[in-house]
């Protein structure tokens, strides 16, 4: 089988032909990136990028542990302020619906209950820690449902 070498000299010329294009448009192709910049601009330019961006990582990680700090803060605060209004003199007309029990828990159900007793002599109020929803004190009924009704 014989190749005829004008064939085979039009094929390598045509090869180069594509090859030349290809070179020239890979050249403009650069001359677009650098845009009247120089290399070392282009260096710098990508320097500036990557600090930024480590920049950016440290400060995502402040905000993370300032979002996690203050998630801390809100469960411990208060959630949730339930009362419920009595008369613990039922029967005897002194006192009306003037004494209360205020229950003042978070999210985990730790916190306070207030009880005020109101009669026309003298008022006395009470303060009982909460923890996990209940209390070393005994509680009262209308405590118990101030708790509840926060726990609701």
């Amino acid at each position: 089988m014989v190749i005829d070498t004008s064939l085979l000299i039009y094929a390598l010329v045509g090869i180069v032909a594509i090859l030349t294009i290809l070179i020239i448009r890979l050249e403009l192709r650069i001359k677009k990136l650098l845009a009247g910049k120089n290399g070392r601009s282009l260096e710098s330019t990508i320097f500036d990028i990557k600090e930024r961006v480590t920049r950016l990582d440290t400060l995502h990680d402040e905000m993370r542990n300032h979002i996690a700090s203050v998630e801390k803060r809100v469960k411990k605060s208060i959630k949730r302020a339930e009362t419920v209004r009595f008369n613990p003199f039922k029967g005897t007309g002194s006192g009306g619906n003037q004494s209360f029990a205020t229950a003042l828990l978070d999210e985990e159900g730790n916190g306070v209950v207030l009880s005020s007793l109101y009669s026309r002599e003298r008022v006395s109020v009470f303060a009982k820690p909460i923890n996990n929803y209940s209390s070393e004190y005994e509680l009262s009924g209308e405590e118990k449902e101030s708790i509840k009704k926060v726990r609701g």
